[in-house]
């Protein structure tokens, strides 16, 4: 829920980052013409425009088109209205702006092509929108789509029906007010939704949700992570070497959920929300093999996904394996493998296919 709700919050910020630098020419050019007439608020608008694409450019390092498209096409309907001493050709502008968004959101609702959902991934590279998600984000849009659409038929009629201050108001204002309407009745839906989800897994470990660099952007209950969701969350795995330099590994016992019964890393947990990697490393080390006194270098930092989980793996390494003792019934047994034992059982079902990744990765 949260994965969603940060995704259509993202979309929302953005598409409002774009679209408001862009009306800009156009409140500047109906704040003008009340005083000075339609000629001055024409030049006012290019000035404005032209300000801001320069702005865009320097501080930002970017060309924005709908800048430039808002500008010439206020200039262009603003020209033919002079030419034809006419000035609905302008005060159509607004809603055949309007009309581009409403086919973009009408594509991506009713669709196969969310193209909404392929823009964001700009911005939230991270996350893997799952198809219960996709089908919560159409319904969104689909909203969008409908009060959009209802507003844009309103600019219409406004244009030819309604005063200059009334059409203003209803191409200008209303937009934003329409839009705050669209991202407040989102934002209760899924803060109905994330309460629902805390009452259901009150009792449950959390999990921290991370981006691809390691910092926490949410939380989430253990089952969540592992129910298909695919939502990134830490975890933290050990490999112990020794002075010959094979590999410890231990051994899932039969009745795990996941690769029952195979040899794995030494070490491997997640990491609790609210716990940094160091702790969670030595609470793990300590839980799995009774390790307490060592010292562990970080040897590598990967995403790994699996048909149930994504996981951002912090890969350590130590020597120090003088003090391991099993104690917990999470390892049926462990001992020390050489890499040519390792290496003729690779691909046979013997070790877990994350352990194999790893030793491909690290040793082989």
């Amino acid at each position: 829920m949260r994965v969603l709700f940060l995704l259509m919050h993202s979309q929302r910020v953005q598409l409002l980052k774009k679209l408001l630098p862009g009306f800009i020419p156009l409140f500047v050019f109906i704040a003008v013409d009340e005083i000075w007439g339609i000629k001055a608020g024409l030049i006012a608008a290019l000035a404005i425009g032209s300000v801001e694409l320069a702005w865009i450019g320097i501080r930002e390092k970017r060309f924005d088109r709908f800048v430039l498209f808002d500008t010439l096409l206020l200039l262009a309907l603003g020209g033919v209205s002079i030419l034809l001493d006419n000035d609905i050709f302008f005060k159509l502008k607004p809603a055949l702006a309007e009309l581009i968004l409403c086919a973009i959101l009408a594509f991506s609702a009713f669709s196969r092509v969310n193209i909404v959902a392929l823009m964001s991934k700009r911005y939230l590279k991270e996350l893997h929108i799952q198809e219960e998600q996709m089908n919560r984000l159409r319904g969104s849009l689909r909203l969008m789509f409908f009060i959009f659409s209802a507003h844009t038929m309103l600019v219409f009629y406004a244009a030819f029906y309604l005063s200059n201050e009334a059409w203003a108001l209803i191409s200008g204002g209303l937009f934003y007010v329409l839009f705050g309407l669209v991202f407040g009745i989102e934002f209760l839906r899924q803060k109905q939704a994330k309460s629902k989800l805390q009452t259901a897994h009150d009792d449950e470990e959390l999990l921290p949700l991370v981006d691809e660099q390691g910092q926490v952007i949410g939380k989430a209950p253990r089952s969540v992570c592992h129910n298909g969701q695919k939502l990134l969350h830490p975890v933290v795995h050990l490999h112990v070497l020794n002075r010959q330099g094979a590999i410890y590994l231990q051994k899932r016992p039969a009745n795990k959920l996941v690769q029952p019964g195979k040899w794995d890393t030494a070490v491997g947990g997640h990491i609790a929300f609210g716990e940094d990697v160091q702790l969670s490393l030595k609470r793990e080390a300590w839980e799995e093999i009774g390790l307490r006194d060592f010292s562990a270098k970080l040897v590598k930092q990967y995403v790994w996904e699996s048909d149930l989980e994504r996981e951002l793996v912090f890969v350590f390494v130590t020597r120090d394996f003088q003090g391991i003792q099993l104690h917990s019934e999470e390892v049926e047994e462990g001992r020390f493998w050489t890499k040519s034992q390792i290496s003729k059982s690779l691909g046979e079902g013997v070790f877990t296919p994350n352990f194999e990744h790893e030793f491909g990765m690290l040793f082989k």
